[in-house]
């Protein structure tokens, strides 16, 4: 837990107040609810509340401007850094003013809504959800900020727009080379899209009538430097009035002359805090002046709210070893437990495995055998129907072959063929022999070499040129 001067410290840094007893009676009344106490002293503001009751002028190009009640001129609501009168009006600490987004502009991207903001910094009103309460501090998120997280709103819509903004800048200021590297996306997810960038979101706001717009576009938002300035500093966002988002995004910051730029971060239950707003051509030196004090004064709390986050990761990076750590030493015994059953699980599968294989052997030695001893059978039988159907040897005469056949191991055999007899009737009696332990062979003659093969078995032995005797050799193929 955070003890009071902590919480009374961290008040002082966000609200700017000096005065330790002025913060200490603030925090008091507020039962040291610290972000209760913040969202009182922004949402109380005298000034805000001065300028909201002051009249409006409105100029014939749509500009809003607070009329000074004793020169009756209009002067620019916007912040520069040489007024003295905007500075005199602007509340302490980072936040210069506390903005409640309406539901439609919150609904309408599926970025940000409330609740958890992730910088820890954020200077007003339930700023603080997210970071104070990784800090210690007692949050006040309620049902109001789960309520606004179920809704589902249409992405395409206000995506859609920003989209086709990007486009129509393309299309009349596309002849620059360097241009702002606007989101494409709906207002929430581009503050969204800074809060997980630890940058500050720049706004911008296109009047496409305005006189002063194509100057400013083109001289100010299309500078090399700005447009270098202003990719590496901020997520950018742009609007057209004409479109949806893009008006109520002008009513929500009040705009009263354009071109209109602003610089804003999220705070919880749907509001923004806006920490700079021009409003009014200026020039690239005058904008990067303007946002680079800015950057300055809101640098520290974006460094820490970049270290708490890289912290958090580090955090949960460091339980996870932990966790790790315990569930290896955990499971050690286990592991050796079940080492030594798979120890014996596996001698107990070598044992029937070996087993297996050698009923498998046995088997496939007595299968072997058995095929071994049938195709034996079924040669014998072969032999033996072939040596039947060659009848019986014919007596010597004009129509009778006599033929004779060599063997590849020497050995002879000669029998006589009636002349018609087919060459097929010449494999048979080959076969009938026995001697061959093969069926794949040929027969033929050497003197002239002629292969009477399996292509040639219809052919008579007269036909073939073997009568009336012939002298073959087996050749195995």
């Amino acid at each position: 837990m955070v003890d009071a001067a902590d919480k009374l410290g961290y008040f002082q840094a966000i609200t700017g107040l000096e005065d330790p007893d002025l913060c200490t009676e603030i925090l008091q009344a507020h039962g040291w609810d610290l972000e209760l106490a913040i969202s009182s002293f922004t949402s109380s503001d005298p000034h805000d509340n001065d300028a909201d009751a002051s009249s409006s002028h409105i100029d014939r190009h749509g500009d809003h401007s607070t009329a000074n009640p004793e020169t009756n001129d209009y002067p620019p609501r916007g912040i520069h850094d040489d007024s003295e009168l905007v500075r005199g009006l602007r509340p302490p600490g980072i936040a210069w003013r506390i903005i409640t987004l309406p539901i439609s502009i919150v609904s309408g991207s599926l970025g940000l809504v409330s609740g958890a903001i992730g910088f820890g910094f954020w200077a007003a009103g339930g700023v603080l959800s997210y970071s104070l309460g990784m800090l210690g501090f007692g949050g006040r998120r309620g049902g109001s900020d789960s309520s606004s997280a179920r809704l589902l709103p249409p992405v395409s819509s206000a995506a859609g727009e920003a989209m086709e903004f990007i486009a129509l800048f393309d299309r009349d200021y596309g002849r620059n080379a360097f241009k702002p590297g606007f989101v494409p996306e709906g207002f929430m997810d581009a503050l969204q899209r800074s809060r997980s960038e630890f940058k500050l979101l720049f706004v911008y706001l296109h009047s496409p009538d305005h006189p002063d717009t194509p100057v400013f576009c083109d001289g100010t938002l299309c500078n090399e430097a700005f447009v270098a300035f202003l990719n590496e500093n901020f997520v950018c966002w742009g609007g057209s009035i004409r479109a949806s988002e893009g008006f109520k995004m002008s009513n929500s910051l009040k705009a009263s002359r354009f071109p209109f730029c602003a610089v804003v971060m999220p705070a919880a239950n749907q509001r923004i805090a806006l920490l700079q707003q021009v409003e009014g051509p200026k020039t690239p030196e005058e904008m990067i002046a303007i946002l680079q004090r800015v950057v300055e004064d809101s640098s520290p709390v974006l460094v820490t709210a970049r270290v708490e986050a890289e912290e958090r990761r580090t955090n949960l990076r460091l339980r996870e070893e932990q966790d790790a750590a315990y569930r290896a030493a955990l499971e050690a015994d286990q592991a050796r437990e079940r080492q030594r059953q798979e120890e014996v699980e596996r001698l107990e599968r070598e044992a029937a495995e070996a087993e297996r294989k050698r009923k498998e052997e046995e088997e496939a030695r007595e299968r072997a055998e058995r095929e071994a001893a049938e195709r034996e059978a079924a040669r014998v039988r072969m032999r033996q129907e072939k040596a039947l159907a060659l009848g019986d040897e014919p007596e010597k005469g004009p129509d009778v072959t006599q033929v004779l056949v060599r063997f590849p191991n020497g050995e002879r055999k000669g029998r006589r063929f009636e002349s018609n007899t087919k060459i097929q009737t010449l494999y048979d009696y080959v076969d009938s022999l026995g001697v061959l332990a093969t069926e794949e062979y040929s027969l033929i003659t050497n003197f002239p070499r002629t292969v009477y093969g399996r292509d040639k078995e219809s052919m008579s032995l007269k036909d073939a040129g073997l009568h009336p005797q012939a002298s073959l050799f087996i050749e195995i193929n």
